[in-house]
């Protein structure tokens, strides 16, 4: 289905409310590309290159600890005039606990420059967590660092319109949930990607927005969308330089169109990573998903 249908179709049947113009952000890692931790430099320079080639004035990160990159980016979003989202990884009590400990230590000190937390990423997607067992956690997180900071998680869209998340849902303790959502990890052709990714975001949001019983009481962004330059073909979903482009141009210039909030998966190309197993199987090299290179050159157009 052509994703100009599919806006149109959730335009006219559902409750989605969305602002004038959507925000745009980039998921950022935190190690150079030989594997090593980023300094404050590497942010430095980050954001400068997304200040320069994207609109772009948020990023998100997974685990506040790591690299102790809360300490070092931070800093570095006051001074070039971002906000971070900071991440939480709950899967074992260790990274929960250092990364809990970041996060409450370094939104006192930077409360400007947070702009939410999240605890968990895929978490629920994983099986690692319950939509109860992750709700634990973010309560823990939300209690300690206290009022005044929007808190919730990431997960797959398929977990909030599934019902996975109901409990996180119309506990009445999130603000904001970020859903991911992949047409090149569903094997989808191009020319059927941006409508398959519009379609999961809108089962996902209605879903949430229904069980919520509003449409503005939890503040809801793609957490993470994108589609890899190069590496390896997933069953219909060919990589490519042409096919990234198009996709960025088409689903998430669309979204921001719309008004929808988006984080581009991801910022830069990260050629330390694995590679990734998909659902069927399949191994993907999992290290050109960037909307730059490494050395922070866009690939292509990244102004909607």
């Amino acid at each position: 289905m052509r994703f100009t249908s599919i806006l149109s179709a959730a335009v006219a049947a559902g409750p989605i409310v969305a602002s004038a113009a959507g925000s745009m952000g980039f998921a950022l890692g935190n190690k150079k590309s030989d594997g090593s931790c980023k300094d404050a430099g590497d942010y430095k320079a980050d954001f400068a290159a997304l200040s320069k080639e994207t609109s772009a004035k948020v990023v998100r990160i997974y685990a506040a600890s790591d690299c102790d990159v809360a300490s070092l980016i931070l800093p570095a979003a006051k001074t070039a005039g971002f906000k971070v989202v900071l991440g939480i990884w709950p899967d074992t009590d260790e990274s929960f606990q250092a990364d809990k400990a970041a996060a409450v230590e370094y939104t006192a000190k930077y409360k400007d420059q947070v702009y939410a937390i999240t605890v968990g990423s895929e978490s629920m997607y994983r099986g690692n967590f319950t939509g109860p067992e992750l709700l634990s956690k973010i309560q823990d997180v939300k209690s300690a660092v206290g009022k005044g900071v929007k808190v919730g998680t990431a997960d797959s869209w398929n977990k909030y319109a599934d019902g996975t998340a109901d409990a996180i849902i119309q506990s009445g303790s999130v603000d904001i949930l970020l859903t991911n959502a992949f047409s090149y990890w569903q094997g989808q052709v191009l020319s059927n990607a941006t409508g398959s990714f519009y379609d999961d975001i809108y089962q996902a949001w209605g879903h949430i927005q229904e069980k919520a019983g509003s449409t503005d009481k939890i503040e809801l962004w793609v957490g993470e969308t994108g589609w890899p330059t190069d590496g390896d073909m997933y069953q219909h979903a060919q990589p490519g330089l042409q096919e990234a482009s198009t996709f960025y141009s088409q689903a998430v210039c669309g979204m921001l169109d719309w008004g929808f909030n988006v984080f581009f998966f991801e910022a830069f190309d990260e050629e330390w990573k694995p590679h990734a197993v998909g659902e069927d199987g399949s191994v993907a090299d999992e290290t050109s998903w960037g909307a730059m290179t490494a050395d922070r050159k866009a690939k292509y157009n990244l102004k909607c």
